[in-house]
């Protein structure tokens, strides 16, 4: 990426006392000051962006395959979405390697192929609201932003990654995600209920808000399990007001760094 000027030096010559002299003085010196100004380091991001767009449809369609998913949607919003933005640009050049990245704060980024997989056992339909719980970078907030008719709900307990997921949102035009800085195990209680949950942080048991703000017929999608270790990810249907669980394998995430206790899930 380009960087900013910041090494400009104008000299400027002796004039003789005149009035066009003086005159010409002051245009070249307007002149000077005008190209001094640094360019806007954003200027070039289009180019970047589309740079980046092969090997992101490549990845995608690899995740795919990888997860065998079905839903059209869920992978053209994957497609759609430049990830490497979500990202700290020392890192771009792994942003299409189906791997976590780091964010900072002691947070990452999914791998696509599971951001993917977790975003189509949603089963996301027009004017479904969705919450997520973990902002993070923002990228899921992103894609199920571009699935379309969907009201998004994000929230982040790291005040910097909600400040800076918060920017990079706006800036890539999904000005109307809904984002708030808070406790995620409490959910967002005035919002609800919502048709799909998705967590992307681990806790060690399902919190009591989240299952009471899963609208009848909702989905949950959360990994459950000990810091350190793999977890299980579970899928939860809200039916006649309980939950039926369905296990879909082992995941690992960052831990959930909301309420901690509770009632811990059993082993699958």
């Amino acid at each position: 990426m380009p960087r900013p000027v910041n090494n400009l030096r104008t000299r400027l010559k002796r004039w003789p006392i005149s009035t066009p002299s003086l005159v010409l003085a002051a245009v070249m010196l307007i002149t000077a000051c005008s190209s001094a100004v640094e360019p806007d380091p954003t200027a070039a991001l289009p180019e970047a962006d589309a740079a980046y767009e092969t090997l992101r449809h490549q990845l995608i369609d690899q995740a795919a395959a990888l997860q065998d998913l079905k839903d059209p949607d869920v992978i053209r919003a994957m497609k759609a979405v430049p990830r490497h933005r979500f990202i700290p640009e020392d890192l771009w050049d792994h942003a299409y390697d189906d791997t976590a990245l780091p964010i900072g704060y002691g947070q990452t980024i999914s791998q696509p192929s599971l951001v993917a997989f977790m975003t189509e056992l949603l089963e996301l339909a027009p004017g479904n609201k969705v919450l997520e719980i973990g902002t993070g970078s923002g990228y899921q907030a992103a894609i199920l932003a571009e699935l379309g008719d969907v009201d998004v709900y994000t929230i982040e307990i790291v005040p910097e990654l909600h400040r800076r997921s918060d920017e990079i949102l706006a800036e890539l035009g999904y000005q109307a995600v809904q984002t708030r800085q808070t406790d995620g195990y409490y959910g967002w209680p005035e919002a609800a209920p919502f048709d799909a949950i998705i967590v992307t942080a681990a806790p060690d048991h399902l919190p009591g808000p989240l299952e009471d703000q899963l609208a009848e017929g909702g989905r949950m999608v959360i990994p459950i399990g000990p810091q350190g270790f793999y977890q299980t990810l579970w899928k939860f249907v809200k039916e006649e007001g309980e939950l039926t669980a369905y296990n879909m394998g082992n995941v690992a995430f960052v831990p959930f760094t909301g309420k901690p206790g509770g009632v811990p899930m059993p082993t699958p």
